[in-house]
């Protein structure tokens, strides 16, 4: 499954990553490449405890 993400970096030079499909599922990485890591494992990780809790992602 693939998911949408926005990527920014803030003031001090941090990438923030976010999957907007996923409320709460937000990452950082000092590299672009390490903040798009982060936000694939913090999917896998909040798909994970949404199955666990049985809460459906509202997939458009």
């Amino acid at each position: 499954m693939k998911f949408q993400v926005t990527i920014a970096r803030d003031e001090d030079g941090v990438w923030i990553i976010e999957c907007p499909a996923i409320p709460g599922c937000i990452t950082q990485g000092n590299s672009k490449t390490e903040a798009i890591k982060n936000i694939q494992e913090a999917i896998t990780l909040c798909l994970e405890v949404r199955t666990e809790r049985g809460t459906r992602i509202a997939l458009s």
